[in-house]
């Protein structure tokens, strides 16, 4: 009887580590695809550098769940490469090759495990103020890649927003409501896969899914050390590496409150210290293998409120699955056979939840005309940024990799605030 109890954990928790890695398999896959592309990798390059980006995408988690003596916050997070280091990479790729982006990325690494303790000693510029507006920025800012996922991914196709496309996404969100509202039980806690496996099915019924990238992939991928060459350093290519990297530390700061205000734990100064550390040391062993820096991944967090599974367990099965992928390309295959519309329906949910844990949380905070402000102007130019991020091109590309990120924008604007409205010497200047 205990061993068939045990057998039904076990089911229980891979198939919601599965949901974990469905949530971030999309985002996850779409770097390399777009990095590589831009740098006109091969067809067996491109097969490594997915491969391989998604073992370590494992390999980045399981050092950010296992708590040691310098590495690991110990929250239920799931790594992956940041979209924000797009556009770094595929600049120091097309200016200087391939080598130099590796060696950009093995020194942001360097440096976030050099700033862990410094950054992390900054925990009291974020009040509840402006963490519940950063995570409220984290989920709004990515409603917008929802929806271009919804549409069918390329905003700049003919078939973007088709009936099929919305019928979708649409199908797959309504699916994810439906069991939230009326499902019981485990059902309800993998509601979002439900969603991206009814809209997949849907998505083949109606002949929109090829079984072409299975077929073309291997069987095994093993990991190989300086894959496209032996990484070389250059001091605008580390630069433009660690402006990234700064960006992707705050929001991984963010995504840490939100999974600490949802599972119950207070954060101190040595959490975040190790969980920065993690990511430093997941970045240095991207650079190794010739594939990204990692951090942590926002649409999981939205799994964790909506599953209400906050337990580490069924994210370390979710490491072992992306490792077990990475190896095995033919299989990690399948799951690019989900249409992008299907991922965006489930994507609008999760962000939004995303969003609201941020509301929640700004709802313990006293709401005086000072809170307000803070909030009002950092959300506002947050959101502003990430609709229109053209809005700075004429200026430098380092300041446009940070001033087009919507999330940076907003963070530092509600730091800066909270620092002159909220410091104490200067509240009796600010009528309420």
């Amino acid at each position: 009887m205990e061993t068939v109890k045990n057998n039904r954990s076990v089911v229980k928790n891979l198939i919601l580590g599965f949901q974990h890695l469905l949530a971030m398999y999309s985002g996850d896959i779409l770097v390399p695809l777009l990095v590589g592309g831009a740098l006109h990798f091969s067809a067996a390059q491109m097969t490594y550098l997915v491969s391989m980006d998604i073992f370590m995408c494992g390999i980045a988690t399981l050092l950010q769940l296992k708590r040691t003596v310098i590495t690991g916050i110990g929250l239920p997070v799931v790594l992956g490469c940041a979209v924000e280091y797009v556009a770094p990479l595929q600049s120091i790729g097309n200016h200087f090759g391939w080598t130099y982006m590796y060696g950009g990325i093995i020194a942001a690494g360097i440096f976030i495990i050099l700033v862990a303790g410094p950054f992390a000693s900054l925990r009291r510029f974020f009040p509840p103020v402006v963490t519940g507006s950063l995570i409220t920025l984290i989920g709004f800012t990515l409603i917008p890649v929802a929806f271009q996922n919804l549409g069918g991914g390329d905003a700049a196709a003919k078939s973007f927003g088709s009936p099929i496309n919305l019928t979708l996404g649409f199908t797959t969100a309504l699916v994810i409501i439906v069991i939230n509202i009326w499902g019981r039980g485990f059902i309800k806690q993998i509601a979002i896969l439900i969603g991206i496996l009814v809209g997949t099915l849907l998505a083949i019924a109606l002949g929109r899914v090829g079984f072409a990238p299975v077929s073309a992939a291997h069987w095994l991928q093993l990991p190989q050390p300086f894959y496209f060459g032996v990484p070389q350093f250059e001091w605008s290519s580390i630069a433009t590496m660690i402006l990234a990297a700064v960006t992707c530390m705050i929001e991984s700061t963010g995504v840490y409150f939100a999974l600490a205000e949802i599972t119950g734990r207070d954060l101190d100064t040595k959490d975040l210290k190790h969980g920065y550390r993690s990511e430093g040391l997941a970045a240095i062993l991207g650079g190794i293998f010739n594939t990204f820096p990692y951090s942590t991944f926002s649409q999981n967090v939205g799994i964790v409120q909506l599953s209400g599974i906050k337990t580490l367990r069924p994210v370390y099965y979710s490491a072992f699955l992306l490792i077990f992928l990475g190896l095995i390309p033919k299989f990690g295959a399948i799951a690019t056979l989900i249409p992008a519309s299907v991922l965006g329906g489930a994507m609008l949910i999760m962000f939004g939840m995303v969003g609201a844990q941020g509301i929640k949380m700004l709802m313990k905070v006293d709401l005086n005309n000072r809170n307000l402000l803070i909030i009002a102007v950092s959300v506002g130019l947050g959101l502003g940024v990430t609709t229109q991020p053209h809005l700075f091109q004429f200026l430098p590309a380092e300041a446009q990799t940070i001033l087009s990120n919507g999330m940076v924008v907003g963070s530092f604007i509600a730091v800066i605030l909270n620092v002159l409205l909220n410091n104490t010497s200067l509240k009796h200047k600010i009528e309420d």
